[in-house]
């Protein structure tokens, strides 16, 4: 399957999920429909203690399905698997029109490269990779080999990602 993936990347606390919510609410705001993922740190759950599907796990299941009138998920515990590639998730994702990928710095889709003067390391990422294709920051970008964008314009971020992935002409 030929899908539309775009990346947001960057160091931690660059903003990167500020930008993603917005992006994903301007483009869903335009008629696309949108899915995400992200690449969260090592111990991360979306379960709590004491849940039913929390003791499902912790009994032993690979897989646990929670199911409702509004919403389903699939949680899925690698019991000392590899962690899964990009592509392997990619391809368990439901149609949509493209994917905005938080984190993965080192995969090879399009990325945007996200900068807060905040940041813990402000190192440019876009130096060592090809597939960082604009940059967007809260100050000044003196290296403007690639477009850079207000980390706050999201339209503009939106309008530039509608045409690098073929959504529109």
């Amino acid at each position: 399957m030929n899908r539309r993936i775009f990346g947001i990347t960057g160091w931690k606390n660059s903003g990167k999920t500020t930008l993603t919510e917005r992006l994903v609410a301007e483009l869903v705001r335009r008629g696309w429909k949108v899915s995400t993922v992200k690449h969260a740190h090592h111990h991360f759950d979306i379960d709590k203690p004491g849940a039913d599907s929390f003791r499902h796990r912790q009994a032993g299941a690979t897989e646990v399905a929670i199911v409702s009138g509004n919403r389903w998920a699939l949680m899925h515990e690698l019991r000392g698997e590899q962690e899964p590639p990009l592509d392997a998730i990619l391809s368990r994702l439901a149609p949509c029109d493209i994917v905005l990928v938080e984190g993965y710095k080192r995969e090879s889709h399009r990325k945007i490269e996200t900068r807060r003067l905040e940041a813990k390391d402000r190192t440019p990422l876009a130096v060592g990779d090809p597939n960082i294709v604009a940059v967007a920051a809260d100050f000044a970008i003196a290296d403007r080999s690639l477009p850079v964008f207000d980390l706050d314009d999201a339209k503009s971020i939106a309008d530039f990602i509608e045409r690098t992935t073929g959504l529109v002409a």
